[in-house]
């Protein structure tokens, strides 16, 4: 999992493979080697997907949902999100528990 973490400046970010339109959201497991896929119930209309993807990560991470971006892959399923004020370590312990 630590390739799908890098570490940054700001904080941690996370390389995720997402799957919108899902009858239910969750992490699914690894995608590959280098990112964890992803399922939202939200469609990829209007960044509706987008927001549930940060609104997840945030009730995961237990941290604001302001804390939590998508800075690459707005409009793509392979996406990079970016969750401040934690370390990469607190992160892969915490998803760790759900891949």
């Amino acid at each position: 999992m630590k390739v799908a973490l890098r570490s940054s400046d700001d904080g941690v970010l996370i390389a995720l493979r997402v799957s919108p339109g899902a009858k239910k959201s969750g992490v699914e497991g690894m995608y590959g080697e280098n990112s964890i896929k992803l399922k939202v119930a939200s469609p990829p209309v209007d960044g509706k997907a987008n927001k549930e993807v940060e609104s997840l990560l945030a009730n995961f991470l237990g941290v604001r949902k302001s804390d939590v971006e998508v800075v690459r892959g707005a409009s793509s399923r392979d996406k990079a999100i970016l969750v401040r004020g934690v370390e990469s370590s607190a992160v892969e312990r915490i998803l760790a528990k759900y891949l």
